[in-house]
């Protein structure tokens, strides 16, 4: 009765679910991983010291930015040049911009520094003159899943979507940092920004989407054994029929 497993269309059938079902087991079991290791990484970061009340210290001892040395205090020193905006950022829910700009630092990189946030259309204060320390707490290079980040280009001159080395190389004739820092203590009519806990060590909504796709997944494992025996049994049934004479003709 089973011999139509062997007929050519369920071969292909069996083949389709004989590759989908481990597929979706692996792309399951990946993504729950990711789920785990962004749970192990906030465990982590939640065990361990806070980066903000930790000794500051010079800006090289910190470098490459990574989820260790991102929030920690860093100091470094040298002259503001170029000035930039970040537009279409949020800070007590009120929109705004980033004031950004680059310190030459004796490295001959500059770093970029967030002087702090403005309301939208507030003055832009100058940046101070001659040779100045700044501290603030080092920050990863944004990316296009950065909250805020505007990667689609065109932004009036004076103005950076993204914050990293990337996207300011072209638009400042000298070496940058693929790192930032975001002043402590900013000057009057700044407000400060809130460093950013470092990616992939926080529960947030990412996090829930790798749990959420995991569950898709397995779902789907489910979905393809449940519609290989229907069709499985819509098979024995018509050959029944038809071995009774119950065959209705089409």
């Amino acid at each position: 009765m089973y011999r139509f497993l062997l007929t050519p269309r369920w071969w292909g059938i069996n083949v389709f679910v004989l590759l989908a079902i481990p597929f979706c087991i692996f792309m399951g079991t990946w993504q729950l991983g990711r789920f785990e290791d962004r749970v192990d990484a906030h465990r982590s970061a939640e065990a361990g010291p806070d980066p903000a009340k930790r000794a500051t210290v010079p800006l090289a001892d910190l470098l490459p930015v990574d989820q260790e040395t991102s929030g920690r205090h860093a100091t470094a020193s040298g002259t503001y040049g170029d000035q930039l905006l970040v537009p279409n950022r949020q800070l007590d829910d009120k929109s705004g911009s980033y004031v950004l700009t680059l310190l030459r630092t004796d490295s001959g990189k500059a770093l970029p520094v967030v002087r702090g946030w403005l309301p939208t259309g507030a003055a832009v204060p100058p940046a101070p003159k001659g040779e100045v320390t700044v501290v603030g707490a080092l920050q990863a290079p944004e990316n296009t899943g950065t909250d805020g980040a505007d990667s689609r280009g065109g932004l009036p001159s004076g103005q950076v979507g993204i914050i990293s080395g990337a996207s300011l190389i072209n638009l400042v004739p000298y070496e940058v940092y693929d790192a930032w820092v975001t002043v402590t203590e900013p000057e009057a009519g700044l407000k400060p920004v809130p460093p950013k806990a470092p990616q992939g060590t926080g529960l947030d909504l990412k996090a829930f989407q790798n749990l959420g796709y995991t569950g898709e997944w397995f779902v789907f494992v489910a979905f393809v054994l449940f519609m290989w025996f229907r069709l499985f049994r819509r098979e024995t049934e018509a050959l029944k029929d038809r071995a009774l004479g119950l065959e209705t003709a089409a």
